[in-house]
């Protein structure tokens, strides 16, 4: 918890209320971004990111399993975040537990959708092998080394870099299995399947302070919000998700207006994490 003297209070929510935050940006501006690919070489795919001092590794592990009975022809995605102590001393013990629970579940629900899949950002059908029988399982860890605010922003930018990174070996299906039998496999050590990530979508979350809301919100102005919406965009412009946080509650109108500005500040992310990530990937390849 990000302790502020009242003098402190007043300069941040004056600064917002002027468009010049205390670190020099405006409402709608994001610190520096930065962002290397490859960063753990036994995971499929895997990414750190930097957004000011925030700091976050995403890491992609995919495995065959069998696709759920009521999604035959879906694979699956579970995704799982981990608060490590050394990013914050609150982070020990229970309050690393909730907030860690807290961001896997806005993930979740930003990039999965509902239950039925329905509006997620990652394309769960491009997973199947063998409808009803074989489909990869991608199991995405997020992990929180320093933490100056924006959390939920960047491991969601983390994970669009990690897919972006992640090679899935492809697999040739044996002819001749029938009914519930499960067909053999032959999976490559050599050929690899790119996952397609032109539909993950980012998310930009809008943090109210007083009577005005900012994007990429630090620790210290978060610690002033009365609430918070965070939005999943996709490159079309299409919501795919929404999570709130924070006790107050907000009028209709005021989280249309917030969403409507998250679609015209996804553009820039979007724009920005493209060439982030292509930079990072051409340095792996460098190396």
């Amino acid at each position: 918890m990000v302790g502020l003297s009242l003098g402190e209070k007043h300069f941040i929510q004056g600064g917002i209320d002027q468009n010049l935050r205390s670190d020099g940006r405006k409402r709608d501006a994001y610190r520096p971004i930065s962002i290397e690919t490859g960063v753990i070489p036994q995971a499929n795919g895997s990414a750190r990111i930097r957004i000011g001092a925030t700091e976050v590794i995403a890491s992609v592990k995919a495995e065959l399993g069998r696709p759920n009975a009521l999604q035959p022809d879906k694979g699956k995605v579970a995704i799982f975040v981990d608060c490590s102590p050394v990013a914050e001393p609150m982070f020990e013990g229970r309050g690393g537990e909730e907030l860690s629970t807290e961001l896997s579940v806005a993930l979740q629900r930003c990039l999965l959708g509902g239950k039925s899949g329905a509006g997620a950002g990652i394309d769960l059908s491009s997973l199947i092998v063998a409808e009803g029988k074989i489909c990869w399982d991608l199991y995405i860890d997020g992990l929180v080394i320093s933490s100056d605010g924006n959390l939920l922003d960047a491991l969601g930018a983390a994970i669009k870099a990690a897919l972006s990174n992640t090679g899935i070996p492809r697999v040739q299906v044996a002819a001749g299995a029938s009914g519930d039998e499960q067909p053999e496999v032959d999976i490559s050590d050599e050929e690899f399947m790119q996952f397609d990530t032109s539909g993950v979508p980012v998310i930009v979350t809008l943090t109210k302070v007083g009577r005005h809301y900012i994007v990429d919100a630090t620790s210290e102005e978060e610690s002033q919000m009365s609430s918070a919406v965070s939005v999943s965009i996709s490159r079309k412009g299409q919501i795919c998700g929404l999570s709130k946080r924070g006790s107050a509650g907000l009028d209709p109108s005021v989280i249309s207006d917030m969403i409507s500005v998250a679609r015209h500040i996804s553009e820039q992310l979007i724009n920005k994490l493209d060439s982030e990530i292509s930079a990072a990937e051409a340095d792996e390849d460098e190396m």
